[in-house]
C-alpha cells in the first residue's frame, strides 16, 4: 500500500471541482495527497492552504510538493483546523472554492511506534497528534476519575464494558502508573470478558476513545465544521472523510442542520430560529471505498464520504 495516497482521494477531488484560479483549504494535510491533486487539476493558477497539527507530517508534504511552495501556490500552516477562520483571515482569505477534510489519524501516525496511536506496539501512552500539546493519554488515564474513563470509553469509543475497563484502568495504576500502550492493553485485557471478544482487538475501542479526548477530536471538528462553511463561496463545496460512527454522525447531523431553511422543533406554528439554509448536500448517501481500494488498504473500509454545496452567500441572500 502507497502511504501517501489518501483513501477515496479521486472520489473527493472530483467532488471539490478543482479549477484553475480556485482557492482550496487542507484542513488535514497529512502526507499531502489531497494537496498534491488539487494543486495538478487546479493548475495553473490554483492555489492550497494545508494545515496539520503533525509537525512532521507537516515537513513530509513540505519536502513531497516544494514546486508547488516555490511557486506560492501552496501554503503550509502548523495548527488545529478549529483555528480555520483566522487562519485564512492571516493568508488574506475570507471565501475559498473548496475545503476537504480527512479525519482520524494517518498510517504514518499509527505504524510511527513512538507516537502510542497503535496497541500493536509498545510505547509511551502519548496519543498526541501535535507533540507541542501538554495534555497526553498517559495523563489522562493516570489522573481521571473512574466515572469520567468510563464516560470517555463509553461515549467515544461506543465500547459496551467500559466501566469494567475504567475500573481495571484505576486498579492498575494505584500499583503503578500506567506509562506505555502494553499497560494499557494488558489492563483492558484483564477487564474484557473472553466470550465477548469479536474479531476485532478488545483495546481498539478504548484506544480510539482516549485518542479522541486526549485531541479534543469531535468538539473541535464540530466548531470547524461551521466555520468551513462559513469561508464558503457560494457554489463552494466542502468534502470531509469520516472513519468511524460519532465522526460521520456529527458531519451528517451539521450537513443536514444546514442544508434546512427551518431548525425549530416540530409543531411550532411559526418559525421563529431565523435560521438561513446555507447548504444543498450533494451526497444524499456517503461514498464509501469500493472493493479494490479495501483490498489494497483494509484500513479505508470504513472510510465514508460526505460532501456539500454552499448555496447562500455569507449574509444570507440567494445567490
Amino acid at each position: 500500500m502507497d502511504h501517501h495516497r489518501p483513501v477515496l482521494l479521486e472520489e473527493t477531488v472530483d467532488a471539490l471541482e478543482p479549477r484553475p484560479g480556485g482557492v482550496y483549504v487542507d484542513c488535514t494535510l497529512g502526507a499531502g495527497g489531497h494537496s498534491q491533486l488539487l494543486l495538478e487539476r487546479s493548475a495553473p493558477t490554483g492555489t492550497v492552504v494545508g494545515i496539520d497539527q503533525d509537525s512532521r507530517a507537516l515537513k513530509l508534504a513540505a519536502g513531497r510538493l516544494d514546486n508547488f511552495r516555490k511557486a506560492n501556490r501552496l501554503f503550509l500552516v502548523h495548527s488545529n483546523y478549529d483555528f480555520l477562520l483566522p487562519i485564512l483571515a492571516g493568508l488574506g482569505y475570507s471565501q475559498v472554492d473548496g475545503i476537504v477534510f480527512d479525519l482520524g489519524f494517518s498510517s504514518m501516525q499509527i505504524d510511527d511506534p513512538e507516537r502510542g496511536f497503535s496497541y500493536r506496539f509498545t510505547a509511551p501512552l502519548d496519543m498526541r497528534m501535535d507533540r507541542n500539546q501538554e495534555l497526553t493519554a498517559a495523563d489522562l488515564v493516570n489522573t481521571a476519575s473512574e466515572e469520567e474513563l468510563s464516560r470517555i470509553i463509553k461515549d467515544y469509543g461506543e465500547e459496551r464494558w467500559a466501566k469494567r475497563i475504567a475500573r481495571a484502568i484505576v486498579t492498575r495504576r494505584q500499583e503503578r502508573p500506567l506509562q506505555t500502550t502494553t499497560d494499557l492493553v494488558e489492563a483492558i485485557m484483564e477487564a474484557y470478558p473472553a466470550p465477548n471478544r469479536d474479531g476485532t482487538h478488545p483495546a481498539r475501542r478504548t484506544f480510539q476513545a482516549l485518542r479522541i479526548a486526549v485531541n479534543r477530536e469531535l468538539e473541535r471538528l464540530e466548531d470547524a465544521l461551521g466555520q468551513a462553511i462559513s469561508l464558503l463561496k457560494p457554489g463552494g463545496r466542502i468534502a470531509v472523510i469520516s472513519f468511524h460512527s460519532l465522526e460521520d454522525r456529527t458531519v451528517k447531523h451539521l450537513f443536514k442542520q444546514e442544508a434546512a431553511e427551518c431548525i425549530c422543533p416540530p409543531g411550532l406554528p411559526v418559525c421563529t430560529c431565523g435560521h438561513r439554509r446555507q447548504l444543498e448536500i450533494i451526497t444524499k448517501k456517503p461514498i464509501v471505498p469500493g472493493s479494490s481500494e479495501v483490498k489494497s488498504n483494509p484500513r479505508s473500509r470504513s472510510a465514508k464520504l460526505r460532501v456539500a454545496q454552499k448555496v447562500v452567500s455569507a449574509t444570507g441572500n440567494e445567490e
